[in-house]
Protein backbone atom coordinates (compact mmCIF):
# COMPACT_ATOMS: atom_id res chain seq x y z
CA UNK A 1 0.00 0.00 0.00
CA UNK A 2 1.04 3.35 -0.27
CA UNK A 3 2.80 5.28 2.05
CA UNK A 4 0.38 7.99 4.06
CA UNK A 5 3.12 9.69 5.48
CA UNK A 6 3.19 12.80 3.27
CA UNK A 7 4.74 15.46 5.09
CA UNK A 8 8.56 15.13 3.69
CA UNK A 9 7.39 15.41 0.34
CA UNK A 10 8.28 18.48 -1.69
CA UNK A 11 5.17 21.48 -2.12
CA UNK A 12 4.34 22.97 -5.23
CA UNK A 13 4.89 26.55 -5.42
CA UNK A 14 1.06 28.03 -4.58
CA UNK A 15 -0.72 29.58 -7.66
CA UNK A 16 -0.69 33.03 -6.17
CA UNK A 17 3.28 32.92 -6.24
CA UNK A 18 3.62 30.95 -9.44
CA UNK A 19 4.79 33.22 -12.50
CA UNK A 20 3.95 31.19 -15.46
CA UNK A 21 5.98 32.05 -18.79
CA UNK A 22 4.46 33.52 -21.60
CA UNK A 23 4.18 30.68 -23.51
CA UNK A 24 1.99 28.98 -20.74
CA UNK A 25 -0.30 32.43 -20.10
CA UNK A 26 -0.67 32.39 -24.53
CA UNK A 27 -1.81 28.96 -24.17
CA UNK A 28 -4.53 29.50 -21.24
CA UNK A 29 -5.58 32.74 -23.13
CA UNK A 30 -6.03 30.79 -26.89
CA UNK A 31 -8.64 28.44 -24.91
CA UNK A 32 -10.40 31.18 -23.66
CA UNK A 33 -10.49 33.23 -26.57
CA UNK A 34 -11.86 30.22 -28.32
CA UNK A 35 -14.62 30.14 -25.85
CA UNK A 36 -15.35 33.53 -25.99
CA UNK A 37 -15.33 33.37 -29.87
CA UNK A 38 -17.83 30.76 -29.77
CA UNK A 39 -20.36 32.53 -27.63
CA UNK A 40 -19.95 35.42 -29.49
CA UNK A 41 -21.07 33.61 -32.96
CA UNK A 42 -24.09 32.44 -30.56
CA UNK A 43 -24.87 36.47 -30.04
CA UNK A 44 -24.67 36.74 -33.89
CA UNK A 45 -26.90 33.40 -34.68
CA UNK A 46 -29.04 35.59 -32.34
CA UNK A 47 -29.05 38.50 -34.05
CA UNK A 48 -29.69 36.70 -37.43
CA UNK A 49 -32.76 34.85 -36.00
CA UNK A 50 -34.31 38.01 -34.88
CA UNK A 51 -33.97 39.13 -38.19
CA UNK A 52 -35.58 36.60 -39.12
CA UNK A 53 -38.66 36.61 -36.34
CA UNK A 54 -39.81 40.06 -36.77
CA UNK A 55 -39.14 43.36 -36.53
CA UNK A 56 -40.15 43.67 -32.43
CA UNK A 57 -37.43 41.01 -31.92
CA UNK A 58 -34.84 42.43 -34.26
CA UNK A 59 -35.25 45.78 -32.88
CA UNK A 60 -34.26 44.66 -29.28
CA UNK A 61 -31.21 42.61 -30.52
CA UNK A 62 -29.82 44.60 -32.79
CA UNK A 63 -30.50 47.93 -30.20
CA UNK A 64 -28.75 45.51 -27.71
CA UNK A 65 -26.21 44.67 -29.79
CA UNK A 66 -25.43 48.19 -31.32
CA UNK A 67 -25.53 49.82 -27.62
CA UNK A 68 -22.49 50.79 -26.07
CA UNK A 69 -21.97 47.31 -24.16
CA UNK A 70 -22.48 45.54 -27.00
CA UNK A 71 -20.21 47.07 -29.15
CA UNK A 72 -17.89 46.71 -26.25
CA UNK A 73 -18.40 43.12 -26.53
CA UNK A 74 -17.50 42.96 -30.16
CA UNK A 75 -14.08 44.88 -30.54
CA UNK A 76 -13.10 42.78 -27.24
CA UNK A 77 -14.40 40.02 -29.50
CA UNK A 78 -12.85 40.84 -32.35
CA UNK A 79 -9.37 41.11 -30.44
CA UNK A 80 -9.83 37.86 -29.40
CA UNK A 81 -10.57 36.38 -33.05
CA UNK A 82 -7.16 37.96 -34.38
CA UNK A 83 -5.32 36.61 -31.38
CA UNK A 84 -6.67 33.28 -31.86
CA UNK A 85 -6.03 33.20 -35.58
CA UNK A 86 -2.25 34.32 -35.01
CA UNK A 87 -1.88 31.62 -32.09
CA UNK A 88 -2.93 29.08 -34.15
CA UNK A 89 -0.62 29.95 -37.22
CA UNK A 90 1.58 29.61 -34.19
CA UNK A 91 0.44 26.73 -33.35
CA UNK A 92 1.00 25.37 -36.95
CA UNK A 93 4.26 26.37 -37.29
CA UNK A 94 5.02 24.66 -34.36
CA UNK A 95 3.05 21.62 -35.92
CA UNK A 96 5.91 21.40 -38.24
CA UNK A 97 8.53 21.37 -35.78
CA UNK A 98 9.75 24.59 -36.32
CA UNK A 99 10.27 27.26 -33.15
CA UNK A 100 10.79 25.24 -30.28
CA UNK A 101 14.08 27.22 -28.86
CA UNK A 102 13.27 28.98 -25.80
CA UNK A 103 14.30 32.33 -27.22
CA UNK A 104 12.07 31.56 -30.51
CA UNK A 105 9.00 30.61 -28.62
CA UNK A 106 9.18 34.07 -26.66
CA UNK A 107 9.70 36.06 -29.91
CA UNK A 108 7.03 34.49 -31.75
CA UNK A 109 4.46 34.75 -28.47
CA UNK A 110 5.59 38.48 -28.68
CA UNK A 111 5.27 38.87 -32.30
CA UNK A 112 1.67 37.17 -32.05
CA UNK A 113 0.19 40.01 -29.50
CA UNK A 114 1.89 42.49 -31.35
CA UNK A 115 0.60 41.01 -34.90
CA UNK A 116 -3.19 40.71 -32.92
CA UNK A 117 -2.65 44.40 -31.70
CA UNK A 118 -2.25 45.80 -34.76
CA UNK A 119 -4.72 44.00 -37.20
CA UNK A 120 -7.40 44.88 -34.50
CA UNK A 121 -6.74 48.58 -34.75
CA UNK A 122 -6.24 48.23 -38.54
CA UNK A 123 -9.88 46.42 -38.69
CA UNK A 124 -11.51 48.89 -35.97
CA UNK A 125 -10.58 51.97 -38.33
CA UNK A 126 -11.34 50.43 -41.28
CA UNK A 127 -15.00 49.82 -39.85
CA UNK A 128 -15.46 52.89 -38.56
Amino acid sequence: MADVNRGNRPLSPHLTIYKLPLSGSMSIMHRITGVGLGLTALLVVWWFLALSAGPGSFGFADGLITSWIGGLVMIVSLGALWYHFFTGLRHLVWDSGIGFDRAQVNRSGIWVLAAAGVMTVITLIAAF
